[in-house]
C-alpha cells in the first residue's frame, strides 16, 4: 500500500469515530440524528471553538446552534440513553467545554428542574431552557467543602414569613456568570436537610465572579458566588428536600462525564493520526515510525476500552439503573486512560503538541479538568471502595 493509498483508509476510518461501532444498536431514526450531531458539531464547533478557549470566553452564538438542533432538550426529548451518551461524546469530540455546558444544563439543571420541580416551576424554566434560549446553574460545591460537601455543606436556607433567606458562598460554578436561574443548594437551619431552590440570578443578593486563569475547559465560565438573598417560599423545589435528590443527579452525571471521556478521546486518536499521516521526519511520514504507531495503538486501544465500559453501563441504567459503584467507577477509570491518551498523543506532536492550534494541548487540558470536576479521580475511587467492602474510608472503621 502506497502513503497516499494508506491516508485515504486512514480518512474513511476517521469519518466513524465510533470504534466499537454502537451506534448499530440505535434505530435508523436514531442513528441519522446523530450523524446531524455529529457532522454539526465537526463542522461548526471544532475549529471554531479555539480562539474562545485561546480568551477563555463563552461563545453564545455556538450555543444557540446546538439549541436549534434540539440538544438544549435531549433529557427530556424521548431519546435514548445510548443516543444521549453518543451525543455527549460528538459534543465532547468537537470542544469538552462545550459538551460540559450542554451535558451540565441537561443532566443538572434541565433534568432536576423537570423531576424535582413543582408544574409552576416546570412551565416558568423549562421552555426556555429547552430551546437553549435560558440557562442554570448548578450550585453545590462552596470553597471550604468539595469532596466532603455533603456533610459539610455551609450555605443556609431559613424560611421566615413566607421567604426563604439564603446566605452562603459556592465555587466552581458551571455558567454561574451566564445563568438566568441557579438551583442552590443549602441547609436548612430548622431541619438540618439539604434541600433545592431555584432562585433567579436577577435577584438583590445573588453576585457571581468568574474564575479566570483555567488551564482546562476554558470557555466554561465557572465562577465564585456569593448569596444572600430572599426568594418565595414556592422557590424550594419540592422533590429536593434532602440531599439523596442531589446525589441521585450526581451519580447520573458522573455516567455522562465517561461519555466525555469518549468523546475527548476520539478527536486525540483523529487529530494524531492525521498529523503523523501528514508530517514528515527524516524523509519519510511520522505514521511509519514504530513508536508513533505504538502512540496511536495506546489511544485506540484506551478508546476501545472506554467506548465499551459506556456501552455496557448505559445498558446497566437502561435495565436496572445505575449504581454509585458503576458511575464512579466508570468516571473515574475513563478519565485515568483519557489522561494517558493524552500523554501518548501529545508526544506524536513534539514541539507543536503544546500548541493549542494543534489542539492536542487543548484537548489535554480540558481532560485534566474532567479528571477532577464531579468528584475527584481518588474519591470516586473510594466510593466504589466503600460499595465493594463496606467500610468507609472516608471515616476509618465505621461499616456502612
Amino acid at each position: 500500500m502506497t502513503m497516499q493509498e494508506a491516508k485515504g483508509a486512514a480518512d474513511l476510518i476517521s469519518e466513524d469515530p465510533d470504534l466499537m461501532q454502537l451506534a448499530r444498536h440505535l434505530s435508523p431514526a436514531e442513528r441519522d440524528r446523530l450523524s446531524v450531531i455529529d457532522e454539526y458539531a465537526q463542522r461548526n464547533i471544532r475549529r471554531q471553538s479555539l480562539e474562545p478557549w485561546n480568551e477563555g470566553r463563552l461563545p453564545l452564538e455556538m450555543l444557540a446552534g446546538l439549541g436549534s438542533i434540539g440538544l438544549g432538550e435531549l433529557h427530556l426529548d424521548g431519546s435514548s440513553p445510548l443516543l444521549r451518551g453518543l451525543a455527549h461524546a460528538s459534543l465532547a469530540r468537537a470542544d469538552v467545554s462545550i459538551s460540559a455546558v450542554i451535558g451540565i444544563h441537561n443532566e443538572l439543571i434541565l433534568g432536576m428542574i423537570h423531576a424535582l420541580g413543582s408544574q409552576r416551576q416546570r412551565e416558568e424554566w423549562l421552555p426556555a431552557l429547552r430551546e437553549l434560549r435560558s440557562f442554570g446553574a448548578f450550585c453545590l460545591t462552596e470553597p471550604d467543602h468539595g469532596s466532603d460537601v455533603a456533610g459539610g455543606l455551609a450555605t443556609s436556607a431559613t424560611l421566615r414569613g413566607g421567604q426563604w433567606r439564603i446566605q452562603g458562598s459556592k465555587r466552581w460554578i458551571g455558567m454561574g456568570t451566564a445563568a438566568d436561574v441557579a438551583l442552590v443548594w443549602a441547609r436548612d437551619t430548622a431541619d438540618r436537610q439539604v434541600k433545592g431552590f431555584l432562585v433567579p440570578t436577577s435577584s438583590a443578593g445573588y453576585r457571581a465572579q468568574k474564575i479566570e486563569h483555567k488551564t482546562g475547559l476554558r470557555i466554561m465560565p465557572n465562577a465564585d458566588i456569593e448569596l444572600d438573598v430572599i426568594v418565595p417560599q414556592d422557590a424550594l423545589l419540592p422533590g429536593a428536600t434532602s440531599f439523596a435528590a442531589a446525589n441521585n443527579g450526581l451519580r447520573n452525571s458522573r455516567a455522562w462525564v465517561g461519555w466525555q471521556a469518549v468523546g475527548a478521546q476520539q478527536a486525540l486518536l483523529d487529530i494524531a493520526r492525521d498529523y503523523a499521516l501528514q508530517r514528515d521526519q527524516f524523509g519519510v511520514p511520522l505514521a511509519s515510525f514504530q513508536l508513533i504507531q505504538a502512540a496511536l495503538g495506546q489511544v485506540a486501544g484506551n478508546l476501545a476500552v472506554s467506548t465499551s465500559f459506556m456501552a455496557e453501563l448505559t445498558r446497566l441504567q437502561t435495565d436496572r439503573g445505575l449504581s454509585m459503584m458503576h458511575a464512579s467507577l466508570g468516571k473515574a477509570t475513563l478519565t485515568r486512560l483519557a489522561r494517558e491518551s493524552a500523554s501518548a498523543a501529545r508526544e506524536i506532536f513534539g514541539g507543536n503538541g503544546i500548541l493549542s492550534d494543534h489542539e492536542a494541548a487543548k484537548i489535554a487540558g480540558d481532560i485534566e479538568a474532567i479528571y477532577t470536576y464531579e468528584g475527584s479521580h481518588s474519591i470516586n475511587l473510594l466510593i466504589a471502595g466503600r460499595e465493594l467492602t463496606g467500610v468507609s474510608a472516608f471515616a476509618p472503621h465505621r461499616r456502612t
